[in-house]
């Protein structure tokens, strides 16, 4: 091995979302696939949630909507939340992706395309329950309702689901959160079909607090194993991936292994524990394409050292590392570059 590889463990992403899957129930799994799929790779975690038998994507954005296509074919659902351009919007409606509206001026637009191509957008309505990350503001819900309700009669809309995200936190902030959301829900239903897609809560709420899921719960980091940061581990679930890289050089200050912050790994990681032959090592300094672990009895070139991963080899797992930098576990994961090799074990 010349490169660092990042492992990645099918069974593991498999039994995860199975975990999850138990979880939720009855509210369905909607898998997040944001930043290339926390930086697994999209290709292989929808192909193979795709025969763990998952039917909801949340793409993020239409371009990372149009490779799950692509890969999982046309009987799964799609959705794109983020804010798009028309000529996405087109490829989002000739690709049966399901669009994700947070302002009028966007459900304007939507309508625009959908009528000029003779094609009916499938569109959430997402209200702003506090967060401030986009969504209609309550004082203009009733408004946007009745415009997308509008199109819907002219046969180029369906109001196919309600959304929201929640800040996560304190609990009385989501309750309160939640109580927009529902009104937003009621309003929605009030005016005519009832939406299907119901969806407020992604990992952490979704896992810990029940009465807050809709009929659909927007999922990622615990899907890859990804525990949130300073909070406890999950039941059933394990990382799906390891970051693996060998030794290059062993001399008398240390053994320095062949992966640096030019790989993603970052330098203020430095004292943090890693997985090596001889047993749990401390991570003494990142430059920029190598790092220095403590040695151990016997270390040979060509050795490998686990910098995160299970813990089998008595590594720390992403979001401990994390932690020790205050910062999420995905970013570990997403910030490695493309010299890091994807690995697919089983």
């Amino acid at each position: 091995m010349t490169r660092p590889e990042l492992r990645l463990s099918s069974d593991s992403l498999r039994a995860n979302i199975a975990a999850v899957r138990r979880r939720i129930s009855p509210s369905r799994l909607m898998l997040v696939l944001k930043d290339d799929a926390y930086g697994h790779g999209l290709s292989w975690v929808v192909d193979t949630a795709v025969q763990a038998g998952v039917e909801w994507f949340g793409s993020y954005d239409i371009r990372s909507g149009l490779a799950v296509r692509r890969v999982a074919g046309g009987d799964v659902r799609i959705f794109a939340w983020v804010t798009s351009t028309d000529g996405e919007i087109d490829d989002a409606l000739l690709n049966d992706i399901d669009l994700g509206v947070g302002t009028i001026e966007y459900l304007g637009r939507i309508v625009a395309r959908a009528s000029a191509l003779g094609a009916k957008a499938r569109v959430h309505l997402k209200i702003d329950t506090g967060l401030h990350r986009n969504g209609v503001l309550p004082g203009d819900w009733a408004t946007a309702v009745a415009e997308a309700r509008e199109a819907e009669r002219s046969g180029i809309v369906e109001i196919v689901g309600v959304w929201s995200h929640i800040a996560e936190a304190s609990d009385a902030e989501d309750d309160a959160a939640q109580a927009v959301f529902l009104d937003a829900v009621r309003a929605v239903e009030e005016s005519g079909v009832s939406p299907t897609a119901v969806h407020l809560t992604a990992s952490a709420a979704s896992w810990w607090r029940p009465e807050l899921r809709g009929t659909v719960s927007r999922i990622g980091a615990f899907c890859y194993g990804i525990r949130s940061a300073d909070g406890p581990e999950l039941e059933g679930i394990v990382p799906v991936a390891s970051l693996v890289t060998t030794v290059t050089e062993v001399t008398d200050d240390g053994v320095f292994v062949g992966i640096g912050s030019f790989d993603g790994l970052p330098s203020t990681l430095a004292g943090a524990f890693v997985g090596t032959p001889g047993g749990t090592r401390e991570l003494r300094s990142v430059t920029h394409t190598a790092s220095l672990v403590e040695p151990w009895p016997g270390a040979r070139v060509g050795d490998e050292v686990v910098l995160f991963g299970a813990g089998a080899h008595g590594e720390s797992s992403a979001t401990t590392l994390a932690e020790r930098i205050d910062t999420v576990g995905e970013e570990i994961l997403t910030r490695l570059t493309a010299r890091v090799r994807r690995i697919v074990l089983d």
